[in-house]
């Protein structure tokens, strides 16, 4: 593959909770590369969003390097943060709550034209309306205020922002995790459109592991702040190597009954430790079925296990 637009190397971002180091992103590495589409996925607290957040430098990192386009943007402050905004583009995932009330579609959509200084006011105006149509909204629709929209336009408004300074990379995380599913599959053909129209770079977070398949070039799978498995999408989906993932994908339920009733099914016991105090060993081995004394005493790390396949378990052999 061509060189990496993003890349993350052992990055590590904790939270200081009543006196105690909350470990949400812990040693994580993989790349991105351009106009892909990197799907990550997890159970709720595995510290998707907390990664995400960093990545895009909306958290400080506690340690570690994040390079895009070669450029390790955490020795970057002020001006250079601010020109980075312009490559980098975030997608947020409650629509209800990422947009002012206060200001019209216009005004959001302007608002980074507006910070930048990109154009004059005119040629704003042009920018904004050509978004909109761009997302499938109607030019008319520029007065109007959040509220009078959907939360499906309501959305495609936050994409259009995302879309106003021309980025090369943006993370979506959980964009259609609020929505209805007939809406969630209209937002993400629409994300896979803009992709191949501009040339975009995707990082997907979402619970949805069907659509994480249709989306994604490749899949990331996180449990408890740690990587557990990255590989391509197909491959991924047809023969999980982690534990953990086998178990994830075995919840995707499969609309053939006959298959379904016939399909082994994985169970995953027990709760999450706490990101506070983890497991000595791997993250994963107070629930992992499969689990041996060397995973209770030795952490495993993420390692090639095939051409474009990594897994983080002592169980996995080339």
């Amino acid at each position: 593959m061509n060189t990496p637009l993003v890349q993350i190397k052992n990055l590590k971002k904790y939270f200081s909770y009543t006196g105690q180091m909350l470990r949400a992103v812990d040693n994580v590495s993989f790349d991105i590369f351009p106009q892909e589409t990197l799907g990550l996925v997890g159970e709720s607290g595995c510290g998707k969003t907390a990664l995400a957040r960093t990545l895009t430098r909306l958290h400080e990192p506690t340690s570690g390097a994040i390079l895009f386009k070669g450029e390790n943007i955490l020795h970057f402050h002020g001006k250079a943060i601010k020109s980075l905004r312009r490559d980098m583009q975030y997608i947020f995932q409650d629509p209800y709550a990422s947009l002012n009330p206060r200001m019209t579609a216009g005004e959001i959509i302007a608002e980074p034209l507006n910070i930048h200084k990109v154009s004059n006011k005119p040629d704003r105006e042009k920018r904004v309306q050509q978004l909109l149509e761009l997302v499938g909204l109607r030019p008319e629709y520029i007065n109007r205020f959040p509220h009078e929209f959907s939360g499906g336009q309501r959305q495609r408004i936050g994409i259009a922002r995302a879309l106003a300074l021309n980025p090369r990379f943006i993370v979506c995380d959980e964009p259609i995790a609020a929505l209805d599913v007939c809406i969630q599959a209209q937002i993400v053909n629409l994300l896979k459109h803009l992709q191949e129209e501009l040339g975009l770079t995707y990082l997907f977070i979402s619970h949805d592991l069907a659509m994480v398949k249709y989306l994604s070039t490749r899949v990331a799978v996180m449990y408890l702040g740690h990587l557990m498995e990255l590989a391509p999408s197909h491959d991924l989906y047809e023969s999980p190597l982690h534990p953990y993932t086998q178990g994830l994908f075995s919840a995707i339920p499969i609309p053939d009954p006959h298959v379904e009733k016939k399909r082994k099914r994985i169970l995953i016991t027990g709760e999450v430790p706490s990101p506070i105090n983890p497991p000595k060993g791997c993250v994963f081995c107070t629930r992992c079925p499969k689990v041996q004394k060397i995973c209770f005493e030795k952490r495993p790390k993420l390692r090639e296990i095939a051409p474009g396949r990594q897994a983080a378990c002592h169980l996995v052999n080339p």
